[in-house]
């Protein structure tokens, strides 16, 4: 079964206390959901239209599980305390394998 990834690419960081707000609720959501943290807020090389603001990679089991990961209660209660505190690039992707 193929693997299910979180891309986040960060444009903007707005609100800093929101994103704070957001890393405490999000991280433990989403290590209840099965997700593991890969890469976040590291080194970044941008190409083409890139921004090289912070981006976050988190793997799951599946796809499935990666989409029931970001409709769960606790990562919209999450999103909730992030609101409009960034701009980001957010997308649910499946792996190859």
């Amino acid at each position: 079964m193929a693997k299910g990834y979180w891309v986040s690419a960060y444009r903007t960081i707005a609100d800093p206390e929101k994103l704070a707000a957001y890393n405490k609720l999000a991280g433990p959501a989403v290590k209840a959901a099965g997700g593991r943290l890969l890469a976040r807020g590291g080194r970044v090389v941008a190409h083409d239209a890139g921004i090289a603001e912070r981006t976050v990679l988190i793997e799951f089991d599946s796809f499935e599980k990666a989409v029931a990961a970001h409709a769960s209660a606790a990562y919209q209660e999450a999103l909730a305390a992030l609101a409009d505190g960034v701009e980001r690039d957010f997308r649910i992707i499946e792996g190859l394998d």
